[in-house]
């Protein structure tokens, strides 16, 4: 029994996602549309055609990346909110050194600005690290007030000293061709950010499987006093969790610059690092499974225009699919914790006496 209801607790963002659908068919039967017609179209539209599957390969890139920036640092019990403002810093490094390092070939200059961007990202995400590890400040609230002044910095650098003379809006000039990335789908957006989001997730899947680290950091989110008893370096792991947590998060904003973009705007992400929070959870905090849910909701987003012209359905159906989504997620994670706590306060069953015969 006990292995069916983990079973089933795993199996909790599949439960989310088929709850959210069934509710959001009767959102949609309410607008006078038919749900079937209207989540074939929508999914046609998101992965089937040919367009549609490129705009939501292109949304999946920094989701995905996102999710692994939030479910890393949960492997030990930290809680990284600060993914869009990481997004935000690696994207601003990352142009810096598109646009002021010119001349080299495009290999070598694309690779220095996802390192520049890798690097914005993790030095963002240093300071809640040593705030938690050093002096014990809840990360959740730093991280997320970090969030607003990443914002707020990069709209001033953007909107001042690298602001395109003329333009009408806060953004920097174009990036030059060879720092723009390869696309995987010709004549559209998509690019090969994808891969290397992909990859990432499978090698931090493997890390926690295999390395000692990813062991590391599942005992010290169990029990910290426990993993500094084994000798783990509590701090230093704590500190690389969020460091590569900060780098993956800034590639995501520099793909998003190299691969999209092609220049930084002032508040140019729809809120990608936020939804990082809900790939991480809707996947139940794997990797591989980060992969699987960023490509569904990145498919929502792609696919809600296609949702209207076939069925007339306003697009605010599917964001409100989405925010169900994040309800049922909250819920069975809930469920979950109190089931948790209930099992760990009963005590244990008492042994029947010698003489007493067994039920």
């Amino acid at each position: 029994m006990t292995g069916i209801l983990h079973g089933l607790a795993m199996l909790r963002g599949l439960w989310a996602v088929a709850a959210a659908l069934l509710v959001g068919a009767g959102l949609i039967v309410a607008a006078g549309a038919d749900p079937i017609e209207a989540y074939l179209a929508l999914f046609e539209g998101a992965f089937v055609d040919y367009w549609g599957l490129a705009s939501t390969l292109t949304k999946a890139c920094p989701l995905i990346l996102c999710g692994l920036a939030v479910a890393l640092p949960l492997r030990a019990g930290l809680f990284n909110i600060g993914a869009e403002g990481q997004l935000y810093m690696g994207a601003l490094a990352g142009t810096l050194v598109a646009l002021l390092v010119p001349g080299l070939p495009g290999p070598v200059h694309i690779l220095l600005c996802v390192l520049a961007g890798a690097a914005g990202g993790a030095l963002w995400a240093l300071i809640p690290a040593l705030l938690r590890a050093y002096q014990n400040v809840n990360e959740l609230i730093t991280t997320l007030l970090l969030n607003f002044v990443a914002l707020h910095f990069t709209g001033f650098i953007v909107s001042g000293p690298l602001e395109e003379p003329g333009a009408p809006y806060p953004y920097s000039p174009e990036i030059p061709v060879s720092t723009m990335l390869p696309v995987l789908l010709p004549r559209t957006d998509a690019h090969i950010g994808l891969v290397v989001a992909v990859v990432l997730a499978i090698v931090i899947f493997l890390a926690f499987r295999r390395s000692t680290a990813g062991r590391s950091l599942a005992i010290i989110g169990q029990n910290v006093q426990a993993a500094r008893y084994a000798g783990i370096p509590v701090r230093r792991t704590m500190i690389v969790a969020f460091l590569v947590a900060g780098a993956m998060a800034g590639m995501a904003g520099i793909f998003e610059v190299l691969g999209f973009r092609f220049r930084l705007f002032h508040a140019f992400s729809p809120g990608y690092g936020y939804d990082g929070i809900v790939v991480a959870f809707l996947a139940g905090l794997s990797p591989l499974l980060t992969v699987v849910s960023g490509l569904f909701l990145a498919g929502l987003r792609s696919g809600a225009g296609a949702l209207q012209r076939a069925v007339g359905v306003e697009t605010t159906v599917v964001e409100a699919i989405q925010g169900l989504v994040i309800l049922f997620v909250a819920v069975g994670l809930a469920v979950q914790i109190r089931n948790a706590t209930r099992s760990k306060a009963m005590p244990p069953a008492a042994e029947p006496a010698a003489d007493e015969p067994r039920p």
